[in-house]
C-alpha cells in the first residue's frame, strides 16, 4: 500500500542519500490504453505522481530532482497530444508554483528554446523566477530536452568563446563542457529511475549520466508509488560505487 512508504523511510541512510535523482517518467500512454482512456489521460494522471515524488523528495531531504517531461523527440507525436502536453506542463506549473515556492522548492526548466510556442518560455520563466531564492529542493523539469541537442548547444557556445579569444583551445576539458550544459552548476545525477520496463536512456542526460546508477521498474508511471521511489534509493545505497577505480 502507498502508506507503507513511511515504514521504508527509516531504512534510508540519511548520510548516503544521492544528491541528485533523475527520472524518466515512461508509460503514460500505455497506462491510459490499459484503462481504455485516451493517451492524454495518462499524462494527466502522471502529473499527480510528479507532485507525490516532489513531496517525498522534500520529506527525505533530497537536494536535486530532475524529471523528463517532454523530449525533443516528442514533437513527432500527433499535434493533439503535443499541444495537450505543452498546455498540461505549463498549467501544472502555474497551478503548483505557489505551493512549490512556499515549500522551499527552487524550480527550473531545462531544455532547448527551439520550436516552443510564442511566449511559452516567457510564461515559464515568469512563474519559475518566484522560486529562485529557495534552496530546500532543486526541481528541474526537462522540457523540450534532448541530450544530443544539449551537447550541440554546448559545443557552439564553447566554439564561440574560442573564436572570440575568451577561451584557449588547450584549456577545453570536461569541466568546460559541463559548465556549458543546461545543468551547469548542478551535481551529476547519482541515480536514474526509469518506469514502464524500458531499459534505455532515450537521449536523457547522456553526458551527466556517465557514472549514474540505474534502477528500472515494470511499473507504468501513473502507478509509480512513493514506496517504489524509496525502495529505489535503498537499492542505490546498497550498491558499491567505484567510478572505475579499484578499492
Amino acid at each position: 500500500m502507498e502508506s507503507d512508504y513511511k515504514d521504508l523511510i527509516p531504512q534510508l541512510d540519511k548520510e548516503k542519500l544521492p544528491q541528485h535523482i533523475a527520472i524518466i517518467m515512461d508509460g503514460n500512454g500505455r497506462w491510459a490504453q490499459a484503462h481504455k482512456m485516451k493517451r492524454v489521460n495518462g499524462h494527466k494522471a502522471g502529473v499527480k505522481v510528479v507532485k507525490q515524488m516532489v513531496e517525498t523528495a522534500r520529506e527525505i531531504g533530497l537536494k536535486y530532482l530532475t524529471v523528463y517531461a517532454f523530449s525533443t523527440e516528442n514533437w513527432g507525436r500527433s499535434d493533439y497530444e503535443v499541444n495537450y502536453l505543452l498546455k498540461l506542463i505549463l498549467d501544472s506549473l502555474i497551478n503548483e508554483i505557489d505551493e512549490l515556492t512556499n515549500n522551499g522548492v527552487n524550480i527550473h526548466f531545462l531544455g532547448s528554446k527551439e520550436r516552443l510556442p510564442k511566449g511559452y518560455e516567457k510564461k515559464v520563466e515568469e512563474n519559475c523566477r518566484r522560486s529562485w531564492e529557495n534552496s530546500e529542493l532543486f526541481l528541474n523539469v526537462a522540457m523540450n530536452y534532448g541530450g544530443r541537442q544539449e551537447l550541440v548547444e554546448a559545443v557552439k557556445k564553447i566554439a564561440a568563446s574560442a573564436v572570440s579569444g575568451e577561451l584557449a583551445i588547450a584549456d577545453i576539458d570536461g569541466n568546460t563542457i559541463s559548465d556549458n550544459l543546461y545543468t551547469a552548476g548542478m551535481p551529476d545525477p547519482d541515480l536514474i529511475i526509469r518506469t514502464s520496463g524500458e531499459i534505455r536512456l532515450s537521449n536523457y542526460l547522456i553526458w551527466q549520466s556517465t557514472y549514474a546508477e540505474f534502477w528500472f521498474t515494470e511499473t507504468l508511471w501513473p502507478d509509480f508509488t512513493r514506496s517504489e521511489f524509496i525502495q529505489a534509493i535503498i537499492d542505490y545505497q546498497n550498491r558499491k560505487r567505484r567510478f572505475g577505480k579499484r578499492k
